[in-house]
């Protein structure tokens, strides 16, 4: 069971992590999509539909335990993460895209994440061994990830320039807070999450890679535009670890179940910045002006 400390503390970052969010936010994000209707079919399709199935044909391949299987499928419902939109910028790629496909995302993870949690739960883990999620618990999350966001939009709305002075310390000082406690978590189970590594390890690793090629695959495929490929490979490939880890131990209260979102939240910077290198790589050569 999770101590006390951990779950107030992280019910504390996740808060300031969706302020945060909110913040860089407008309705013209939600809009956005609208000029983008094929980029936002893919992406939403990918996140709600295409990787919830892929990571239960993954659980099986590799014959993932019940417990930590319910663990990644927490993961794969798990919205797109804040830092998502800082590895599209950093390798060129759409960030206004993502910020709208966060937004959304994160929206439709109220209704979808309680869904596939609970029929995974119900799934791998029969006969009681893990409690369902129950609309108290679901009013809950939906409490902790909305009401957030809605401040930080308000304040987006009505004090522009005391939102823009504020984003970035915010964005710093949550990340910095999210850190802080996961460093700790991770001090304090660490002969547990070194013994789960050989076990789950490869799944996470291997959902990690296989979201970010998807994302960008897919949307080669469609024949967007290159920074589109790019936002939409990294909106997937990177979900929002501090929700998942969330969910398992404030709401289910199981450890256990955390531990493929808490090494997926240190894998994914290895295995995001890989990727992104591999991207600039595969980028035409621009011809140098005369």
């Amino acid at each position: 069971m999770p101590t006390a400390w951990l779950t107030q503390s992280l019910i504390v970052a996740l808060a300031l992590v969706m302020f945060g969010l909110g913040l860089t936010l407008t309705l013209q994000d939600f809009r956005r999509l609208r000029e983008h209707p094929r980029a936002a079919a893919i992406a939403l399709g990918l996140q709600v539909v295409v990787l919830p199935l892929a990571c239960v044909a993954l659980i099986a391949a590799l014959g993932v335990s019940p417990i930590y299987a319910i663990g990644l499928m927490l993961l794969a419902a798990s919205p797109g993460g804040v830092t998502a939109n800082l590895f599209s910028h950093l390798f060129g790629g759409h960030v206004a895209m993502n910020l709208s496909l966060t937004a959304v995302n994160t929206v439709l993870s109220i209704v979808t994440l309680p869904l596939i949690a609970n029929w995974a739960i119900d799934h791998y883990a029969g006969g009681g061994q893990v409690v369902p999620l129950q609309f108290g618990k679901v009013a809950e999350v939906v409490a902790i990830v909305g009401i957030p966001v809605a401040i930080g939009m308000l304040i987006r709305a009505r004090r522009a320039a005391f939102a823009a002075r504020t984003e970035r310390p915010m964005k710093i000082f949550s990340a910095l807070v999210l850190a802080a406690i996961t460093v700790l978590a991770i001090a304090k189970e660490w002969a547990a999450l070194t013994a789960s590594f050989a076990e789950i390890g490869g799944a996470v690793v291997a959902f990690n890679v296989m979201s970010l090629v998807a994302g960008y695959a897919l949307s080669q495929a469609a024949r967007l535009p290159r920074p589109m490929c790019i936002a939409i490979s990294f909106e997937i490939g990177i979900h929002n670890s501090t929700l998942a880890i969330f969910i398992a131990l404030s709401v289910l209260q199981q450890f256990a179940l955390a531990l493929p979102a808490a090494l997926y939240s240190v894998s994914m910077y290895v295995t995001a910045t890989l990727f992104g290198m591999l991207l600039a790589r595969m980028a035409p050569a621009r011809v140098a002006p005369v």
